[in-house]
C-alpha cells in the first residue's frame, strides 16, 4: 500500500519536476515570449493547417475516382457472371436435347426388347418399390485404428470415400438392383464414382454428404440381400469400426430420374477375313 500511496502522491518523476521548476524560475516554460519565437510558431502552426487541409482535398477528390473504378469492377462481373450463366443454361438445354435424340434412337432400334434396353441404360426414368440407403460421414473424423480401409489408399477416418459408394453400388446391383441413384444422380453401366480431394464424383459432379442411395427393385428382397451380401457387411464394418452413419429402409415408391448422359454405342457381326483356310465365323461383337 506504501508504494501505491507513493506512486499516487508523485505521479511525476523527481527529474521531470525538477525541470519544469527550473524553466518556471528562468520564464522559459510557457508560450513563446520574443516576437522571432512567436512568428516561428505561428508559421508551424499555418504549416500543419496547410498539410492537413491538402491531405482532406486531396482524399476528398479521389475518392469519387476509387468509387467510379470500384463500381464499373463490380458491374463487369455482373457481365461476366451473367455472360457465364447464360452458356451454362445453354450447354443444359443441348445436353437435354441430346439426351432426348440418344433415348428415341435407343428406344427405336432396342426392338421389343427396347424399353427394357432403356431401363437399363438409364435412359427412362424408373419409378417403384426399392429401398433407401441413407451414409453419412462419422460425427468424429479424426478417428484411427484397424478396419476395412487399412490401406495404403485410406486414410483410416470417419469419412466416406469414393470406394466405399462404389462397393455399395456394386452390392446393390448384384443384390437384384434394377436403376440406383445417389442424390438424385442417376447411375448407369458407364457410371464413373472417384474422388477429387475429399470430394467425392459421380459422373464428374460433386456430391456432399449425406449420400442418399435409392435403388429400385424387390424391397424386402433387395435390403435383405445386400444386408447379407459381402458388400453389406463391409458397410456394417466401416460403421462399426469409424462410426460411420447409415441406415436402410424399404420403400414402397421410389422415383429416379433420367441418366444426364448417355453414350449410344452400337454392335456388329464380326467377319473374319476370307483367307481360304475354310476357318468358321464366330460372330462374336465389337464395338
Amino acid at each position: 500500500m506504501s508504494l501505491l500511496t507513493n506512486v499516487m502522491d508523485h505521479s511525476l518523476d523527481d527529474g521531470y519536476a525538477e525541470a519544469s521548476a527550473r524553466r518556471k524560475a528562468d520564464g522559459s516554460a510557457g508560450l513563446p515570449r520574443t516576437l522571432k519565437s512567436k512568428l516561428g510558431f505561428a508559421a508551424c502552426l499555418v504549416l500543419a493547417a496547410l498539410v492537413v487541409t491538402l491531405g482532406a482535398a486531396e482524399a476528398r477528390v479521389s475518392a469519387p475516382v476509387l468509387a467510379k473504378e470500384r463500381q464499373e469492377l463490380i458491374g463487369r462481373i455482373d457481365d461476366e457472371t451473367a455472360a457465364a450463366d447464360s452458356l451454362e443454361a445453354q450447354v443444359d438445354e443441348l445436353r437435354g436435347d441430346v439426351g432426348r435424340r440418344q433415348r428415341k434412337a435407343l428406344e427405336k432400334h432396342g426392338g421389343d426388347q427396347g424399353e427394357r434396353v432403356a431401363l437399363l441404360a438409364g435412359a427412362t426414368p424408373v419409378e417403384g418399390p426399392g429401398v433407401k440407403l441413407v451414409i453419412d460421414d462419422a460425427k468424429d473424423t479424426d478417428q484411427g485404428g484397424g478396419g476395412p480401409r487399412e490401406t495404403s489408399g485410406f486414410s483410416d477416418t470417419g469419412r466416406v470415400r469414393d470406394r466405399d459408394l462404389q462397393r455399395v453400388v456394386n452390392g446393390l446391383w448384384q443384390s437384384g438392383a434394377e436403376a440406383v441413384a445417389i442424390n438424385g444422380q442417376r447411375l448407369t453401366a458407364l457410371s464413373a464414382i472417384r474422388a477429387a480431394g475429399d470430394a467425392i464424383l459421380v459422373d464428374n459432379r460433386p456430391l456432399v454428404p449425406p449420400y442418399t442411395v435409392l435403388a429400385v427393385g424387390n424391397g424386402k428382397q433387395l435390403g435383405t440381400a445386400f444386408q447379407d451380401s459381402a458388400d453389406g457387411q463391409y458397410l456394417q464394418a466401416l460403421k462399426d469400426t469409424f462410426d460411420i452413419r447409415t441406415s436402410l429402409s424399404v420403400q414402397q415408391k421410389l422415383s429416379l430420374p433420367v441418366a444426364p448422359s448417355l453414350i449410344v454405342r452400337t454392335a456388329e457381326p464380326y467377319k473374319a477375313a476370307d483367307t481360304g483356310s475354310g476357318a468358321a465365323d464366330t460372330g462374336k461383337g465389337t464395338s
